[in-house]
């Protein structure tokens, strides 16, 4: 059994692999970077959250006694593992090779949370001391009995920064990456103050929230006592460093952090999505990465464990639902030309959409709809949050916006209501 809280685990986890107990199994959705797929699995693990919700290989069944920590943890080096595989495939030698990249990334990491005096032990081996790593990673101060739901779900958040950085380290000659932590975060930060003060004001538990994000962070020196500055007197967009917009992977991080702390209030005011639309431009992201964003968030909230905490309140579910719904009807339409053209392939799933506007499918039904559209989107980058978990929540959606794709070929004989 792989317990992530004792010694050997990544041992134990790459022993599961050579078994066939884990497959590693990965297959990259046509048409997006591996980028825009990283951060789309980034999003359905509850990774870019600081929460784990899921694993990428492993079954989340085998994890029932582990701890939220350690869950994280395992989540986190999951994910650093696709990474890799991403950017070099599996080879033979994938064990070896990757341990020593993520040592060598790590042993250089700016970061207080990484005691540089662990990787000086001389009788520790590179996975051992990647474990003490990894434990020193997820181990931000929970405070005084804290339960507030963003407190638990984002104490850790900013280890996503890890993923992001390694991604860089992994595609960037000169190694930058390992130079970026502290400004990564500090940016992260300022992003942060930008979307709690976006209504007019930052509140006390806004800055409840901060505080714990800049725990999250981990910065020293210059960096933090900016940030704290910034608490204070208020921040604006000349109060970002020089952001690497060409970091697709950093720029969305951004924006989710940003959704996330407005969302952290339970409604989206208008000033709010003002300034969600103003950042977007500011990080140069398209109209459609602000959409994804936003979707990803409100499928976190409506399907990760701390839904019931977060949505207690039946009117604060039904807004996330609504708003998830009414954007993903205009996405729908847009790609109606390319969703009609695919449609007509697949007679037997216009047969049941055209049944759905007249009468309620069967749950088999339902499912063969499901399975046969979710085939259909893969070829489609701008649907691809129907692949996240909860996609089906849009299922509906789909039914009712369907009917009028049809291609004429299919609408013979149909009386006009």
């Amino acid at each position: 059994m792989l317990l992530p809280g004792s010694k050997g685990w990544i041992n134990k986890y790459f022993s599961l692999i050579e078994e066939g107990e884990v497959s590693l199994n990965y297959a990259h959705m046509n048409g997006i970077t591996a980028q825009h797929h990283l951060h789309l699995l980034s999003g359905k693990t509850g990774i870019v959250f600081g929460y784990a919700s899921r694993f990428l290989f492993f079954n989340k069944e085998d994890s029932s006694r582990w701890t939220d920590d350690e869950k994280l943890k395992f989540l986190l080096f999951e994910t650093l593992l696709l990474v890799y595989i991403q950017k070099n495939g599996t080879p033979p030698t994938l064990k070896a090779d990757f341990i020593d990249s993520l040592y060598t990334y790590y042993s250089k990491y700016n970061s207080k949370s990484i005691q540089s005096w662990l990787l000086f032990w001389v009788k520790e081996d590179k996975i051992t001391r990647l474990e003490n790593i990894f434990s020193k990673r997820i181990d931000v101060s929970k405070g005084i009995f804290d339960n507030r739901w963003w407190f638990k779900t984002m104490s850790n958040v900013f280890v996503y920064l890890d993923v992001i950085l390694f991604d860089r380290f992994l595609n960037d000659d000169d190694h930058e990456a390992l130079r970026s932590y502290s400004e990564y975060a500090y940016n992260s930060l300022i992003a942060i103050l930008l979307a709690a003060g976006s209504d007019g004001l930052v509140d006390e538990k806004e800055q409840s929230m901060f505080n714990v994000f800049l725990s999250s962070a981990n910065l020293e020196g210059e960096y933090k006592e900016n940030a704290l500055y910034h608490l204070k007197h208020g921040a604006g967009y000349a109060s970002f460093t020089d952001l690497p917009k060409n970091d697709k992977l950093f720029c969305r991080f951004l924006l989710d952090l940003s959704l996330l702390t407005i969302f952290g209030n339970h409604e989206v005011e208008e000033t709010e999505m003002e300034f969600i639309n103003g950042l977007s431009r500011e990080l140069e992201l398209e109209d459609y990465d602000m959409e994804e964003s936003m979707a990803i968030i409100e499928h976190f909230l409506l399907y990760s464990d701390i839904k019931n905490s977060f949505l207690s309140n039946k009117n604060v579910y039904e807004k996330v639902y609504g708003s998830l719904s009414s954007r993903w009807t205009k996405v729908i339409l847009r790609n109606k030309d390319k969703l009609a053209v695919e449609l007509s392939q697949s007679k037997e799933l216009v047969g049941l959409i055209k049944k759905s506007a007249t009468q309620e499918l069967t749950s088999e039904e339902k499912e063969k709809v499901k399975m046969q559209f979710m085939d259909i989107v893969k070829s489609m980058p701008a649907l691809a949050i129907f692949m996240l978990p909860g996609g089906a929540i849009l299922l509906p959606l789909i039914l009712k916006v369907l009917p009028t794709l049809i291609p004429s070929a299919f609408r013979d004989n149909e009386v006009d209501k």
